[in-house]
């Protein structure tokens, strides 16, 4: 890059970039605004006794336009104090891709404060650095390094937070609605313009807090925090602990800030929404929808870092429930790796906070206690629901560490979680005191008017079916994790109970168990006393026993999918209640009756990805039928609401649930099939002839997938290898290792390593009995791929055929391995494996 400049003239610095040159334009001295930036980002800096960008453009796009822009600003009991407004005008150097803004000071003699900013570009982003001296302590009341007053709350339909989370400006209905949260970075994006810009701090050896705020003149603020130690919650008085608050701005509570220096460094970066968010070609589906849906709803229940649940975090109460098994499963179609990260910290902290000595899973935590059981509320906001001890926040807690494991595949982090796991499920299987292996609740008659699952106000007691259907999942899901933490015995003793649950559980109600002969269907739960309730078709319970494996019988499974339909198309309903008939006078809250009428009838959408799930294997034509009445609606009132009205299907109550978008995440894991597995990614799709042609861009691992669903032809593809089959297998590939696991199995059957660069393509024909067959494509240089096949009969003769002509014999190992290696050529290779 070089300098050039004009004697008498605007002084001209041109960066000259190898993709994006960057340009900075200084008219000097008569206006004292300097203009600089990429060509994907411009700022213009007025520092005539002030120091403020006061335009940025993104992508051509004027997001902040006018005298207010971007400025630290700090206020103080006695006032507020900013770069705006300066006793003198900051120096200016400049030199390559560099400003240099020195003294800029302000604050006077309360807190005097002068700060050094430096803005370094490149062809991708701008980079400002900020040196802050402090010349005395103070205690401040809110601190904005810097503000960032966008033009207006409409500019940006959201910003994502860096543990997956949301700002999302559609809840911030009115003037001075504020969200604090604790990320050190914001993308917002807007759907429409497909513009996007991403800012991030970083501040060595301090905390940095994000502030979302619209102002009172319908501005969109962004300030960024930074302090020695977390930065705290002005209010609740009592709790501080809420996130979001209405006309106010003084979401955070004061901080101290000592005397000393402090460094903060802010990129700034343009975001291409459309590239980074395009979920590919979703044929015969509306994909603004699915992805504007996942990227909204879907997270509306992230309330803050180490905070993940189903309810948002705008509503008074801002509550999580720990007793939901699926904010793992909306990970699987959120798909973003912040989002996971996210939740793993999360896990963590609920394991040191949420979980009490005796293993129990405390089920809810909220801004404030006004939901608590008396006395059951910790200093960190987790307590007993007033309605009674929700047993499912145990299997619950176990579920979604299973389930985030098989997306993270991080063997280390789970180890971690080994200890709580366990304690959760054992605090559960010492609850079976009558040998039958179904666990008890808390009550044992529903006359004593307490819940025990998500269904709250329903008056579940003893041996609750919904608690038990989540137990068995936990059981085995957990059992294959300790297996592969090498814990064979505890894997044993887990895998024995779920055996004696499921069992149990088949029984007729005659017999002890939960399944109504006369009905077809599962009922709810059992009183001590062995009397019945809940018997009528509760549809979470009779899903759960169906998608979790408990109800294995066909014939049970069309049975209660043939009822529910039958009455879905009676009734018209577009998505599922919570149960099909009423519950009876007695079993549930008084206001629950006539039928229906909030948990007893109404439209709750948070069990869409089971339904899903139930329908997909059977009959997968009723199962888009749902996904897509769910776009539909979204379409219609963006699914803004916590629940909708059986009568009218009308939206109805004051919170908006994450789980809204979980027939959607049933899209992708039971429709599309993509099912993320601690050692390979699963694709068993159950497609209908609309969807053929169907071409996802997944991430999966640190890399990027394409994944094609063709009629009877399925393709997972990266940068180097493409691998497809005519039915549902596994897919991994790691250190230039592609690694091919047939149907469902976990064990790996082929393995493919090119002895160069070349792109290797395979497709499985056959994998039966004794005979494997594929064909090898390959582009690139020359040379060999060496295959490994496993689990073939051990000590065997194997004929390998190239393009239906013998090459040699080979012998499998007493493992049943065999490793041999084939010529690359530039046509497709036919291999036969099979056994002499």
């Amino acid at each position: 890059m070089r300098l050039r400049i004009l004697s008498k003239l605007p002084l001209l610095l041109l960066l000259a970039g190898p993709v994006a040159p960057a340009q900075i334009t200084i008219n000097h001295p008569q206006t004292e605004v300097i203009e600089f930036g990429n060509s994907k980002l411009r700022m213009s800096l007025n520092f005539d006794h002030q120091c403020v960008v006061t335009d940025l453009t993104v992508n051509g796009e004027p997001v902040i336009i006018g005298t207010q822009g971007i400025f630290t600003e700090i206020r103080t009991k006695s006032g507020t104090r900013s770069t705006c407004s300066l006793a003198n005008s900051p120096s200016v150097q400049y030199s390559k891709n560099r400003i240099t803004l020195s003294n800029i000071c302000y604050g006077g003699t309360e807190f005097p404060i002068c700060e050094n900013w430096i803005f370094d570009l490149t062809d991708t982003d701008i980079r400002l650095s900020i040196y802050r001296s402090v010349s005395k302590p103070f205690e401040a009341e809110e601190i904005s390094s810097p503000a960032v007053h966008f033009n207006s709350i409409k500019t940006w339909d959201g910003a994502f937070t860096d543990y997956g989370g949301l700002a999302w400006f559609y809840l911030f209905n009115e003037p001075l609605c504020t969200y604090g949260v604790h990320s050190r970075s914001a993308a917002f994006w807007n759907g429409k313009t497909g513009n996007g810009l991403r800012i991030s701090s970083d501040s060595p050896s301090q905390q940095t807090a994000s502030k979302f705020m619209r102002s009172a003149t319908d501005e969109l603020v962004y300030s960024i925090a930074i302090s020695d130690s977390t930065m705290k919650y002005r209010y609740d008085p009592d709790t501080k602990r809420r996130r979001f608050i209405r006309q106010k701005t003084d979401v955070w509570d004061r901080v101290h800030v000592p005397a000393g220096k402090q460094e903060e460094n802010i990129t700034f970066s343009w975001l291409n929404y459309q590239e980074e968010y395009n979920r590919g070609n979703l044929a015969g589906m509306n994909g603004q929808q699915v992805t504007g849906l996942l990227n909204t709803i879907a997270r509306i229940g992230v309330i803050d870092a180490e905070h993940f649940g189903g309810n948002s975090w705008h509503t008074p109460y801002g509550p999580i429930c720990l007793h939901e098994q699926y904010i793992a499963r909306m990970g699987l179609a959120i798909n973003d790796p912040d989002y996971l990260n996210g939740y793993k910290a999360c896990l963590n902290f609920y394991r040191d906070k949420a979980i009490r000595p005796d293993g129990r899973v405390i089920s809810r935590w909220a801004y404030d206690d006004s939901d608590a059981m008396p006395g059951t509320a910790t200093p960190d906001g987790f307590y007993e629901a007033q309605w009674g001890y929700l047993f499912d926040s145990n299997p619950d807690f176990v579920i979604n560490v299973a389930d985030l494991y098989n997306q993270c595949g991080d063997l280390d982090w789970v180890r971690g979680l080994k200890s709580s796991c366990e304690k959760a499920l054992e605090y559960l299987v010492k609850r079976d005191t009558n040998g039958n292996h179904l666990v008890e609740m808390m009550t044992s008659d529903h006359r004593d008017q307490k819940g025990s699952d998500w269904i709250d106000i329903i008056w579940a007691s003893f041996e609750n079916a919904f608690v038990n259907a989540e137990i068995y999942h936990a059981l085995v899901e957990w059992a294959s994790i300790e297996k592969q933490l090498g814990d064979p015995e505890r894997a044993g003793r887990y895998s024995n109970f779920a055996a004696g649950l499921k069992s149990s559980f088949n029984k007729s109600t005659r017999e002890g168990g939960f399944w109504d002969e006369q009905n077809q269907w599962y009922v709810h739960w059992r009183d001590k006393d062995q009397s019945v309730h809940g018997n009528n078709l509760v549809v979470p319970v009779n899903f759960m026993a169906i998608t979790y494996g408990i109800c294995g019988d066909t014939d049970r499974q069309k049975a209660i999918l043939d009822r529910i339909e039958e009455q879905m198309e009676k009734e018209k309903l577009f998505a599922w209640p919570l149960c099909m008939y009423t519950y009876e006078k007695g079993e549930g809250n008084d206001w629950q009756f006539p039928f229906p009428n909030y948990e007893n009838g109404d439209i709750f959408l948070s069990w869409g990805e089971t339904g899903v799930q139930a329908y997909a294997g059977y009959k997968p034509e009723l199962a888009l039928k749902y996904i897509e009445n769910i776009l539909n609606r979204y379409e219609q009132d963006g699914l803004a609401f916590q629940r909708y009205g059986r009568a009218l299907q009308d939206g109805m109550g004051d919170d908006i649930l994450a789980g809204n978008s979980l027939a959607v995440v049933g899209l992708y894991t039971s429709i599309y099939g993509i099912n993320p597995l601690y050692n390979r990614l699963y694709l068993n799709p159950h497609l209908t002839d609309k969807l053929y042609g169907t071409e996802i861009n997944y991430r999966f691992r640190g890399e990027r997938l394409n994944i094609k669903l063709d009629k009877n032809l399925y393709t997972i593809s990266n940068k180097h290898f493409h691998l497809a089959s005519t039915g549902d297998f596994g897919f991994y590939s790691e250190a230039g290792t592609l690694r091919y696991f047939h149907g469902a199995s976990e064990n790996c059957a082929l393995s493919a390593q090119p002895s160069d660069q070349q792109e290797l393509s395979l497709q499985i024909n056959d994998c039966t009995g004794d005979a494997f067959n594929w064909t090898q494509s390959v582009s690139g240089t020359k040379g060999h791929i060496r295959y490994t096949v496993f689990s073939l009969t051990p000590d065997s003769e194997y004929a390998l055929n190239l393009d239906q002509r013998v090459k040699k014999i080979l012998h499998s190992s007493s493992e049943g391995i065999l490793d041999f290696e084939v010529a690359t050529s530039s046509k497709p290779v036919g291999i036969l494996l099979i056994k002499r």
